[in-house]
């Protein structure tokens, strides 16, 4: 690309001197289409050449510059010019004798002529040279700057993540250890089964939390297995309903994504009332977004408790913005229908497929 820029440049300088001195139109885009390519291709030579050769002494001295060599291909300014004024002169000579053969028509070149000729020609060939590699540093500088704080800011959201997520697993077992403590109190055998199934959910979810994605089918079993855990203290209080079509089962989410909606389901929607609840969990699509809801119909948000952090909220919004930027959206809402309840809805960017570690089928959803 680097070498039909540099023609290009010709060609308009061709055209340039044309427009300026007369000449003629083909004769002059011969001349400086080729003397162009040709400096391009000797001066590009030499800074490739030069670079690896300070690469390789560098790395052979252990010092921390051959990676940035390397990288950017650049040997600095110091090296640059000597190897503008040489390549210069090589390309000058040898796209003037390609075109002279080309168009029948030998122009003057540093070989002949008078000595003055020669440094007229060559500062004339030095100027664009010096011009066009310039621009070209700057193009790849700025290009491996922008890379750079792409980069630092990917890291930035992949460490606001681990954090977020590293906050999330201990709320989410506090809550679970509150639960269990209550019922140790009241219904000691309930309490036991609450315990092993939370060893149980424990070991499920271990290994799943830790990666960065995983199947949406997978997060579904996991609030399963939570609100099975959940089922034991509250009994027929909770009931549950799971929606998955099949073709975006293996659609990718953060782990632990809806477990705080879920969670505040319970909390605030459920607990408070004395007959209990449903808690609906659903996927959808909607064009190249795929759109998770958690409804429950309980409470509802008028009635909701204003006491808390609402941690849940914050760190199901800043994972989103993390992970997705302006992409992804959650939106809180008192349920449509007669039923009453809270509404919570996520979109985030579709992304399939992934392997489907799990299927929902293993977790039935209670009636």
């Amino acid at each position: 690309m680097r070498g039909l820029r540099s023609a290009g440049f010709g060609a308009f300088i061709g055209v340039a001197l044309h427009l300026a001195f007369g000449m003629p139109l083909r004769s002059s885009l011969v001349h400086s289409v080729c003397i162009a390519a040709s400096c391009w291709f000797w001066i590009d030579l030499g800074r490739i050449g030069v670079a690896r050769w300070l690469y390789r002494r560098d790395l052979y001295q252990d010092n921390p510059k051959a990676s940035g060599l390397v990288e950017g291909r650049w040997p600095g300014w110091p090296w640059m010019l000597p190897i503008i004024v040489i390549g210069t002169i090589i390309g000058f000579s040898a796209g003037n004798a390609l075109a002279g053969w080309i168009t029948g028509h030998p122009s003057p070149g540093f070989l002949r002529g008078s000595l003055s000729q020669a440094l007229s020609l060559l500062v004339l060939a030095l100027v664009p040279g010096v011009v066009i590699t310039y621009w070209y540093y700057s193009r790849e500088r700025l290009a491996a700057q922008e890379t750079a704080i792409l980069t630092a800011q990917r890291l930035a959201a992949e460490h606001q993540l681990k954090l977020l997520e590293s906050q999330l697993e201990p709320h989410m077992l506090f809550n679970t250890l509150a639960n269990l403590r209550v019922l140790i109190g009241i219904e000691p055998p309930r309490a036991q089964a609450m315990l092993d199934q939370m060893i149980a959910f424990l070991r499920a979810t271990l290994t799943g939390s830790r990666a960065g994605l995983h199947p949406v089918s997978a997060e579904f079993a996991r609030l399963a297995d939570y609100l099975a855990l959940m089922q034991v203290r509250m009994g027929a209080r909770l009931q549950t309903r799971f929606e998955l079509p099949a073709e975006l089962a293996g659609a990718a989410v953060p782990p632990l994504l809806l477990q705080p909606l879920v969670e505040n389901c319970i909390k605030h929607g459920l607990e408070p009332v004395v007959a209990g609840g449903r808690i609906d969990v659903s996927a959808a699509r909607e064009g190249q977004h795929l759109v998770l809801t958690v409804r429950d119909t309980g409470a509802g948000l008028s009635n909701a408790e204003s006491e808390g952090t609402q941690f849940g909220l914050v760190q199901v919004r800043e994972r989103l913005a993390a992970l997705y930027g302006a992409a992804a959206s959650l939106q809180l809402q008192s349920s449509p229908g007669d039923e009453g309840g809270t509404l919570a809805t996520l979109r985030l960017p579709l992304s399939l497929p992934l392997d489907l570690a799990v299927s929902p089928a293993e977790h039935p959803a209670s009636p």
